[in-house]
């Protein structure tokens, strides 16, 4: 029987009717039957989103076994994984095992290819055989599943000089650094908060390119092993401790650090909530910050802003740009320091 599919994969949509997979609340998840537009994929590795792992272990209180039972839950229950508290999903890295009838010869994959998806796993049908290993100090969970690529996903071809849990780590953020290509301009002054994490990293090094010595690149964390890793990458002019939850301290902070003139753009990569007003006060008028983290909040954001007066362009993280993934790869093909702190935590 050739089952039809709909592009944007909404044929799978148990519940409610109408939506498109991301927004469901229950996808089939059954890999028995593929339609004509899907392909079907060996999953061996997740890599949960940042926001999304880090509420799992707070929930877990830190044991892997818990851990493994709240994803097992998710998945169980959704069909896909996407966190009910954040809402954000992840990705994954398996192998091609099928390719539906209409796409056969007509995309470049055949089946045994290696790939990274790069859709959200919260619109992905997957399901999870086993849980095999977790690195929660990576946010990936080794499986035994599968899933569904829908005809409207993308993906990447994993590279063969990079092992592919780093391909992994460096693809599910690659959006980050492709956006903030696009942000910066030359002589800009760029905070970026949560800079010492794998999306933050990427972030300064490709705003550092671009706005030359005219320009300054304040890299913000929270953790004292990341502002460390900041330093070692030499990716910023100012690696600076900073709370984003601490709104005037933010403010203060940067004030001073540019004699009042604060920040052109901001990018915001934490992965925890409450961080909205931080990133809006270090801001100057007319200056944008653009929220990568899934912990945004809309509401907060856009009442915030208008409650202290600041005219300010604000941008919801996309986590798709044409030839992100081969941006992101190539900054570590070029970059020696940040490939090799990448591969000493990610393999």
């Amino acid at each position: 029987m050739n089952l039809k599919g709909n592009k944007y994969g909404t044929h799978r949509v148990i519940e409610p009717k109408g939506v498109l997979p991301q927004p469901a609340t229950i996808v089939d998840n059954d890999m028995n039957k593929l339609y004509d537009n899907e392909i079907l994929i060996d999953v061996d590795v997740l890599n949960i989103d940042s926001a999304s792992f880090t509420q799992i272990k707070e929930q877990a209180n830190g044991d892997l076994n818990e851990i493994k039972s709240i994803i097992k839950n998710i998945v169980a229950k959704q069909g896909k994984m996407k966190n009910p508290v954040t809402g954000s999903g992840g990705m994954l890295i398996g192998t091609i095992d099928k390719i539906g009838s209409e796409l056969a010869g007509k995309i470049n994959l055949k089946e045994g290819d290696r790939i990274a998806t790069l859709v959200s796993l919260s619109l992905t049908p997957l399901f999870i055989e086993e849980i095999i290993d977790i690195k929660p100090n990576i946010d990936q969970v080794k499986i035994k599943g599968k899933a569904i690529l829908f005809e409207s996903g993308i993906y990447a071809k994993l590279p063969e000089d990079l092992s592919e849990t780093l391909s992994l780590a460096v693809l599910d953020v690659c959006g980050a650094p492709a956006q903030t290509e696009r942000l910066v301009k030359k002589g800009d002054t760029v905070v970026v908060l949560g800079a010492g994490g794998k999306s933050g990293i990427l972030c300064c090094a490709v705003a550092k390119q671009i706005v030359g010595e005219q320009g300054m690149i304040i890299g913000a964390d929270y953790s004292p092993a990341n502002i460390e890793r900041l330093k070692q990458t030499a990716v910023c002019d100012h690696a600076i401790s900073l709370n984003a939850t601490d709104a005037l301290n933010c403010y203060e902070t940067i004030d001073q650090l540019t004699d009042g003139k604060l920040a052109d753009v901001v990018i915001n990569n934490v992965n925890i909530p409450n961080t909205e007003m931080g990133s809006i006060l270090m801001c100057k008028d007319r200056g944008t910050v653009y929220f990568f983290s899934m912990a945004t909040s809309f509401t907060k954001a856009a009442l915030g802003a208008e409650g202290v007066g600041k005219d300010v362009d604000m941008l919801i993280g996309n986590g798709y740009a044409l030839g992100h993934a081969d941006m992101s790869i190539d900054i570590l093909r070029k970059d020696e320091k940040i490939r090799a702190l990448y591969e000493e935590l990610y393999t």
